[in-house]
């Protein structure tokens, strides 16, 4: 199958360790693992170091960069909303019936104000119903409220929740669910990331068991960019619906189990040095590993 795109800023993220640094001898063999070019390794590192990211200590292969400030957010997952799914995956998050409507009119003169929070119902997994008018099934009033708060348009804000919402002769919330938000295109990114699960489980099971050498290490530390490039890739566009508003059986759900299994299997075998990188303890923590206590 397709290798799933990475680009080459979030690879040097994933590869930040929990020291802060990068060695860019690893960066350079994943990298090339990945389809990248040293030169396209080059040219970002040097990107990323004047845009006061990173610093550069050594030249090539040999340098090691150091992150000014934590850059692994944009590869790693949102702990509570990955936990979440899985949550719901385990019927442990059953949806009570209630819609969240919010609905707002602000000004031209607030533009950007009034997108900013669009935006943000959009993250949040909130659809439009018409303009101004959004409607999501999971109870995030409180997030919603706290964004409006920041933006300073609280007061344009309003609040309501619904039991019985109807959408001209669309009544059951299954059809609703199926009208207000993508599902066949969500889906369609869980199955890509189903197959890709697969083969990164495939292509573990082929190397060597105890093969510690550093092209293997490489080969796995590979995988584990690829796969949070496309467990990020699905998740991100997903309004999380309950279960109870969604066709059955939700590749969501295959998905998000295969990709738990694949993440275990490499942690277990990448044992030395990678267990160091800030994108294992992130993605441990989002899938329910306990903390480490020092």
């Amino acid at each position: 199958m397709p290798d799933p795109e990475v680009p080459t800023r979030l690879l040097v993220h994933a590869l930040v360790r929990e020291d802060g640094t990068v060695d860019a001898g690893e960066l350079y063999s994943v990298a090339g693992l990945l389809g990248m070019t040293d030169q396209q390794v080059r040219l970002c590192v040097k990107r990323l170091v004047a845009d006061g990211r990173f610093t550069q200590d050594g030249r090539g292969r040999k340098a090691v960069l150091r992150a000014v400030a934590d850059p692994t957010g944009a590869l790693a997952p949102d702990a509570e909303y990955v936990r979440h799914a899985y949550r719901q995956d385990a019927g442990d998050a059953p949806w009570d019936g209630v819609w969240h409507l919010f609905a707002f009119a602000i000004p031209e003169s607030r533009r950007t104000a009034r997108d900013a929070l669009r935006d943000a119902l959009l993250h949040l997994g909130a659809a439009p119903l018409q303009g101004g008018l959004y409607v999501t099934a999971n109870p995030v009033t409180d997030i919603v409220e706290a964004h409006a708060r920041h933006l300073g348009v609280l007061d344009s804000l309003t609040f309501l929740t619904s039991t019985d919402l109807r959408i001209g002769t669309l009544t059951d919330p299954v059809d609703l669910a199926a009208e207000l938000w993508p599902l066949k295109d969500i889906a369609a990114r869980y199955e890509r990331l189903s197959a890709f699960a697969r083969h990164c489980l495939g292509e573990l099971g082929a190397l060597k068991e105890g093969d510690n050498s550093e092209q293997a290490a490489s080969g796995r530390l590979a995988l584990a960019v690829r796969l949070a490039a496309e467990f990020t890739r699905a998740m991100e566009p997903d309004p999380l619906l309950p279960p109870e508003l969604l066709p059955q059986p939700w590749p969501g759900t295959r998905a998000r189990r295969l990709a738990a299994d694949c993440w275990q299997r490499l942690r277990r075998s990448l044992t030395d040095g990678p267990e160091g990188l800030r994108l294992f303890r992130l993605y441990g923590e989002a899938l329910g590993d306990p903390p480490e206590h020092s």
